[in-house]
């Protein structure tokens, strides 16, 4: 029998070579799979609020109770959380709604590779969309609370200025800054389980460290404010409270200092997490 008896396969392959150890995310390929991530979200959306009583207000009553519960202890201890004159209950809310999307989006992302392992074993997809998509949620959550922020500012009379132009790029920042924390900590998670038990703790003791229930200005002294902002939500939040409130802008240098950790933390994430995904289908 000749070769000539065996067909001609219809299309070439090329090998590429062997893929280097640290490599940025093919971003054109998260693209081709996008609709993936509305599928995952949407099946964690439905998942989530399957047979409660309450349902999407859980996204609302959440920040509402934290807010009163701090704002009960700061009029008892009669502490002043807050140094731009508006009314606490404003000033804590903004600060509470990206703290809690940072939180559940990192919590979310970092149980989603192993929670998804039998797809990750079985089918193959740009394994970044799964912590991606897990942060949508999150997301959905964070836009019926910002109505009850929006009523309350009404409430209270507090207008927004023209700053809030601005507010569109401190979301993204916000959104950004969990996607780069979550690459880091699902990447271990899948690799170490221990990661999942420390997350929440981390979570708690985050929100005690970040400008959540107080303004930077009113509870960090001026002269450690740089070292403070190397937490990357201080600039989210901080940002968040300025654009939206119409507060004097945060100081320059500290919010710079902020910007570099989050860029830091989303490239090393970016690479780490690129490393580590040729281990997934064996580790998970």
């Amino acid at each position: 029998m000749s070769t000539q008896d065996f067909p001609t396969p219809s299309r070439e392959f090329r090998y590429y070579g062997v893929r280097p150890a640290w490599q940025w995310i093919d971003l054109a390929e998260v693209w081709r799979f996008r609709e993936l991530i509305w599928m995952f979200a949407l099946r964690d959306l439905k998942v989530r609020y399957r047979q409660t009583v309450v349902g999407i207000a859980w996204a609302v009553l959440q920040p509402l109770a934290t807010m009163v519960i701090f704002w009960v202890l700061f009029q008892l201890l009669r502490g002043k959380p807050t140094a731009s004159g508006l009314p606490y209950a404003v000033t804590s809310l903004c600060g509470l709604l990206p703290w809690q999307f940072f939180a559940a989006s990192v919590t979310n992302a970092t149980l989603s590779l192993v929670e998804n392992q039998n797809l990750i074993q079985k089918v193959y997809f740009p394994r970044v969309i799964l912590p991606v998509s897990s942060m949508i949620p999150a997301l959905v959550d964070f836009c019926f609370a910002f109505v009850l922020l929006i009523g309350l500012m009404f409430f209270y009379g507090v207008a927004p200025t023209w700053t809030v132009v601005l507010l569109p790029f401190f979301l993204l920042l916000g959104f950004i800054t969990a996607l780069a924390v979550a690459m880091w900590l699902s990447a271990l998670n899948a690799i170490y389980r221990d990661i999942q038990y420390v997350v929440p703790f981390v979570m708690q003791i985050g929100m005690f460290i970040s400008p959540v229930v107080y303004e930077m200005d009113a509870a960090i002294p001026q002269n450690w404010q740089w070292l403070y902002s190397l937490n990357p939500m201080v600039s989210v939040l901080e940002g968040f409270r300025w654009t939206l409130l119409g507060m004097q802008p945060p100081a320059l240098g500290p919010m710079l200092v902020s910007f570099a950790g989050v860029a830091l933390v989303f490239v090393s994430g970016t690479f780490y997490f690129r490393r580590m995904e040729r281990f997934f289908s064996d580790r998970i």
